[in-house]
């Protein structure tokens, strides 16, 4: 694909990066000063723990939720988080604390980052339907963190992780993303397995950076690259492992089943 275009997605997961620290613990601040809604119900921007059940709809002018405490389970219930809009510089749920899960199903869409995940570890994310976000789900100092069994539709990235370890992203269904599907920047040990992904510029990409990755049995096609290895370096140099991946199109090639 066309650096210029390489260069604008790693620059904006890097730019997220930067500002991730301070995306949530400004939020924490915020919410923990607003009026406080009826006990059992969840407003946004609201500070989150324990076992949080959604009754309704959010609809949010500015965060969703803010998970204030390890071991958090936040289950959508069939309903939904909408946010201002993708150009916002809102969160969907952010989270800084270990041990989370995000249950479906349900909706997370209208945001910066549907899933804001800095810092945490042991966090998943199953059963929901992520779209229209610049980025669905953005993990950035995270460390085994789960993505599995979602469909990530219409966002600019659908996952994107940086300076993350053991993060695996597995059959989940990815549409319409239009700049990737997944893609790792300086993240090591990671897998990417058994996802369809189509419709992006490319599904999955893996900077030079990135290290001792698996990227095995997905389905990807209808991508300007469906696999894509730091723009073309050799695997064994990053240390990634490409196997039976069904594809038309990768960056070195050899790297699709078959081809």
């Amino acid at each position: 694909m066309k650096r210029t275009i390489m260069t604008y997605m790693v620059a904006a997961i890097v730019s997220f990066a930067a500002i991730g620290a301070q995306v949530v613990s400004p939020m924490n601040a915020v919410a923990q000063e607003e009026e406080q809604p009826p006990q059992g119900t969840v407003a946004c921007g609201q500070v989150v723990q324990g076992n949080v059940t959604l009754t309704a709809n959010l609809n949010c002018t500015g965060d969703g939720l803010i998970v204030g405490d390890d071991g958090t389970t936040i289950n959508l219930n069939g309903f939904g988080i909408y946010g201002p809009g993708a150009d916002s510089s809102k969160v969907g749920i952010g989270v800084s604390e270990d041990n989370v899960a995000i249950n479906g199903p349900g909706i997370i869409s209208g945001f910066q980052a549907g899933i804001l995940a800095t810092g945490a570890g042991e966090l998943t994310a199953t059963s929901l339907i992520m779209q229209d976000n610049q980025i669905a789900a953005f993990f950035t100092g995270a460390d085994l963190a789960s993505v599995e069994e979602n469909i990530i539709k219409n966002n600019n990235i659908a996952v994107a992780s940086h300076s993350a370890s053991g993060i695996n992203v597995e059959s989940n269904l990815m549409d319409a993303n239009s700049l990737a599907g997944v893609t790792f920047v300086n993240t090591d040990e990671s897998a990417v397995s058994s996802n369809n992904i189509q419709g992006s510029q490319n599904a999955v990409f893996l900077d030079s950076q990135s290290t001792e990755n698996t990227v095995q049995l997905n389905n990807a096609h209808d991508n300007v690259v469906d696999v894509n290895n730091a723009n073309g370096l050799a695997p064994n140099v990053n240390q990634n492992t490409f196997s039976d991946n069904n594809c038309q199109v990768s960056n070195p090639s050899g790297l699709c089943f078959g081809r």
